[in-house]
């Protein structure tokens, strides 16, 4: 069957409202959560949801765990167990079985298996389908009368057995009166027919019908309901969504409209733009972290506020249903793919369906291909010498001039802005870089020159997926900044605890990273520590006291937190097989048996039961693990950690220096691997900038040059101090240490924990985004505190943006710091009318409670070090700080505030 791609590139809502309420009914598998978030009824399966994913536990309280109340659904496996004495009688009208709610073995059926499990599992809200099914398998109205009251009777124990939940019903028009007070929203379906006479339900809605509907409905609306509507659509007729959902809003209910699987994301009242982009890439000989794609380019995507969505080729070509809701898509391969027909009537599936598409390096199939008529492009293999460059664009030769080697290949475009072509020695050309009408691409050394062995941009690839993919400029959720403070943290992996100090063979590693580091340097630091280093059952039983002393004092700092480095230092986490791994990949411990549990939780128990003082064990437990080894975790690995509620960090490979100050050594905020993420470091640790510890132990001075270097011209990522406990053991190492702190120190940062940056990071990758006339809604930020502009000396309508704190302008961007909430919205304006507003400008310290009226600001602070502070304070605001502050400065309309110790303040600013 051939699906036609929805039309539901809707950038802004219906009637441009952001403040009405909206809703999804998404039975699909692999749920996106920045195509859901924003929406205030979440409407799924609860089989195709995977619980322990962080944008299940960020949405939760708006996820609906569908649930048939009065029809057996064959698409669920519990309801295999229904048993025959339970059915009223088979539903001749639609072909099901009804069943008897006044069977009280049934009613229990569906507490103790259906409903319980889920509540478990995590799903605290539910939408009950089905409610009035008895109406027509009812014998006489006796039986109707009971199974309406039955009805009544398990929706009020319902809420007797789980105060704390929410319920949606289907229908169920007739009990309204005595369950008003106990649903949060009634959904119906089908309340137009389709345009054009098209049938939108199982059954058309006449007049009469409709009439006793209205009744209903305006009965459900004095009740103050929400009433969710959702009519259907065939995929071919997707762009008629708008005109019908507009209609039904201005009937005063929430639309829904998409097709009659509900196996898509369709159209209501507010509709997400789309952040992920499609990258097709082939992984079977390596491991995707590996793969060109995402090295170079999942990292330009996320700085646009994209996400890059790897999908391994290998596994087919999905099909146009499942590609509507990309912004775009990337293809990436490193080598042909092997039907070049498929790949090529796929490409032009996409172009109908008005889906860009770009092609990277190559166009993954051989340039001999005829297939490449598709794309109106024709390539012949010749060596022809490059004369001269006759069109070059601005976005090229972004870090390397493009080549004038001699040229393998010419290749014409038709229909096609060039951004890079060659005239050759006999008077033709090639036009290895362009834009096209169904995209662009940008090959043969026109995207990136590899120069002993680093790989360097032609192309400039902001602009160039920018423009290609037609890329919406958005407000980006930025986890590199807080309160308009870059954020700095520092963590340290295990290894080597127990090494012996240079010139004092009585001291170990361990004793001087806390005597000369942690006491020295008075902001938070995470410290892991590996198993087996300090346990007695690992590698140092005679050293485990002392070792483990070191640990206790170390953790027992009010600025350290802990975490484990794991028991035995995996070294392939791609080898662990159904929870075991062979010795050759750890370190060999006598006697153990390897397992997930024992690497990850028991460590953390034991950090937090016997290392750890336990009041801060109570209060600030170890919860992270830095992974070890390739740092590479597999999906198992991390199914595990997020099962467990373990936070993960480590990998990526940044380390950009002004020897190799290239972009291609700058890595992503992390990869997804099924369902979840693993986190990446802002920058490397000395081992590499050592050389595997080889020399020069001073190396790690370098990390400096990486700080700077992805703090402009671009933020791309937090300061992130990472080394190990063997630094340590050389003077040459702890000088660098030394010399790297003191430079952070001197910083306008945010020092945090490690525990506190990566949850921003995963609020990236959910956070849910829509756009109004005027104005943006952001949802999903429940950690993640910030919004970057790409543009310079913007401002905000704090009018109309009340979870706006502040507004913060480094170089060419535009930072706007927000309060608690997790959703908000928020209006931008360019013109300087903002600065007579009172606002926070920076801080460095975590903001606790703010509270904006039309003449006062209220505002908390609580932080790790003393705080500093900036304001906008215009010339009729006065503030007053409780405490009182040790400095202040008043600069035209800048505030500075200074405290030598304290970390807690109140903050109140009154204007006339």
């Amino acid at each position: 069957m051939k699906y036609i791609l929805l039309l539901l590139t809707i950038f802004t809502t219906l009637n441009a409202s952001l403040h009405d309420k909206s809703a999804m009914v998404y039975y699909g598998e692999n749920i996106s959560y920045p195509m859901v978030g924003l929406h205030d009824y979440i409407i799924v399966q609860p089989s195709h949801i995977n619980v322990y994913a962080h944008g299940f536990k960020v949405y939760r309280d708006k996820i609906y765990a569908y649930i048939s109340i009065g029809e057996i659904d064959t698409t669920i496996p519990e309801y295999k167990k229904i048993k025959k004495e339970w059915i009223l009688t088979e539903n001749s009208a639609w072909s099901s079985k009804v069943l008897d709610l006044r069977n009280p073995d049934y009613i229990n059926f569906l507490f103790e298996t259906m409903i319980e499990p889920k509540r478990k599992l995590g799903f605290k809200n539910f939408f009950f389908d089905t409610l009035d099914s008895y109406q027509l398998a009812s014998k006489n109205k006796k039986e109707f009368k009971e199974n309406e009251n039955a009805l009544v009777a398990f929706i009020s124990e319902f809420h007797r057995r789980y105060p704390d939940a929410k319920l949606i019903v289907n229908r169920g028009f007739e009990i309204i009166d005595k369950i008003h007070n106990l649903v949060e929203a009634v959904l119906f379906e089908s309340y137009y027919k389709g345009i054009g006479g098209e049938k939108l339900a199982y059954k058309d809605v006449s007049n009469s019908d409709r009439k006793w509907l209205d009744i209903y409905l305006n009965k459900i609306k004095s009740y103050n309901i929400d009433i969710i509507c959702v009519d259907y659509l065939a995929e071919n007729r997707m762009s008629q969504a708008p005109q019908i959902a507009k209609k039904l809003k201005n009937q005063g209910f929430i639309p829904y409209i998409a097709n009659r699987d509900l196996d898509i994301y369709g159209t209501s009242s507010k509709n997400a733009i789309k952040r992920e982009v499609f990258t097709l890439i082939d992984t079977r000989q390596l491991d995707k972290t590996l793969s060109e794609a995402h090295q170079h380019g999942a990292l330009v995507l996320e700085y646009l506020g994209y996400i890059q969505k790897l999908y391994n080729i290998a596994d087919g070509l999905p099909q146009m249903k499942d590609m509507q809701n990309y912004a775009g898509v990337v293809i990436w391969l490193q080598t042909n793919y092997e039907f070049p027909l498929k790949l090529m009537k796929w490409v032009q599936a996409l172009q109908k369906q008005k889906i860009k598409v770009v092609f990277i390096s190559t166009f993954g199939i051989p340039y001999t291909s005829p297939e490449l008529s598709f794309l109106d492009i024709n390539i012949t293999n010749t060596i022809k010498k490059k004369k001269a460059i006759t069109i070059q664009d601005d976005m090229i030769a972004y870090e390397i001039e493009p080549s004038l080697s001699v040229s393998q290949i010419q290749i014409h475009s038709k229909h096609t802005k060039a951004l890079l072509t060659y005239a050759l020695d006999d008077d033709d050309y090639s036009t290895p870089a362009a834009i096209t009408s169904w995209g662009g691409y940008t090959v043969d050394n026109a995207c990136m020159t590899t120069i002993d062995g680093d790989n360097i941009w032609v192309t400039d690839p902001f602009k160039f997926f920018t423009q290609a993919l037609q890329l919406d400029s958005l407000p980006v959720p930025d986890p590199t900044t807080e309160n308009g403070r870059r954020l700095l943290f520092t963590h340290i992996d295990g290894d080597g605890i127990m090494n012996r100090v240079e010139g004092y063979s009585d001291k170990f590693s361990g004793e001087v990273i806390l005597e000369d580091i942690l006491k020295k340097y008075k902001i938070p630091h995470s410290v892991s520590v590996i198993g087996a280093e300090i346990d007695k059952a690992g590698l140092y039983p005679k050293l485990s006291e002392k070792l483990t002393s070191i640990a206790k004092e170390m953790y027992a700092l009010d600025n350290v937190e802990g975490a484990t480095h794991t028991f035995t230092h995996p070294f392939k986490w791609g080898k662990i097989v159904d929870d075991h791994l062979d010795k050759e990949y750890r370190l060999k411990v006598k006697n153990y048996n390897f397992s997930l549990k024992r690497e990850l939780s028991d460590t953390l128990e034991n950090i937090n039961i016997r290392i750890m003082p336990f009041e801060k064990a109570k209060n600030q437990p170890a919860k992270c693990v830095f992974w070890s080894g390739d740092c590479a975790p597999r999906e198992n690995a991390l199914a595990y950690v997020y099962k467990n509620n373990i936070l993960n960090i480590n990998g990526g490979d940044t380390l950009i220096t002004k020897n190799k100050p290239w972009l291609s050594y700058i890595g992503p905020l992390g990869i997804r691997r099924g369902n979840y993420y693993q986190i990446y470091t802002g920058a490397q640790n000395e081992n590499v900038f050592t050389n595997d510890w080889l020399g020069p132990f001073w190396g790690f001075k370098r990390v400096v040059q990486t700080f700077e270097m992805t703090n402009s011209p671009r933020r791309l990522k937090p300061i992130d101090i990472y080394y190990h406990l063997y630094s340590g053991s050389k003077m040459a190492s702890m000088r660098a240490l030394h010399y790297v702190f003191d430079w952070a120190l001197k910083q306008d940062a945010m020092p945090i924990y490690t525990s506190e940056y990566i949850p921003k990071v995963m609020d990236y990758y959910t956070a849910s985004i829509a756009q109004g006339e005027e104005d943006w809604l952001i949802d999903g930020m429940v950690d993640l505190k910030t919004i970057r502009i790409e543009r310079e000396n913007y401002g905000i309508d704090f009018n109309s943006s009340k979870s706006v704190v502040g507004i913060s302008h480094f170089e060419n961007h535009t930072y706007f710091s927000l309060n608690r909430e997790t959703q908000h919205i928020f209006k931008i304006q360019t013109g300087k009318s903002y600065n007579k507003i009172p606002y926070l400008i920076a801080s460095n310290a975590k903001l606790t409670k703010f509270k904006r009226e039309h003449f006062s600001v209220e505002m908390a602070f609580k932080g790790h070090v003393a705080l500093k502070m900036k304001f906008n304070l215009p010339q009729k605001c006065s503030l007053i700080s409780t405490p009182k502050e040790s400095k202040r400065v008043l600069k035209k309309e800048t505030l500075h505030l200074e405290y030598k110790s304290k970390r807690e303040v109140k903050i109140e600013i009154l204007c006339n």
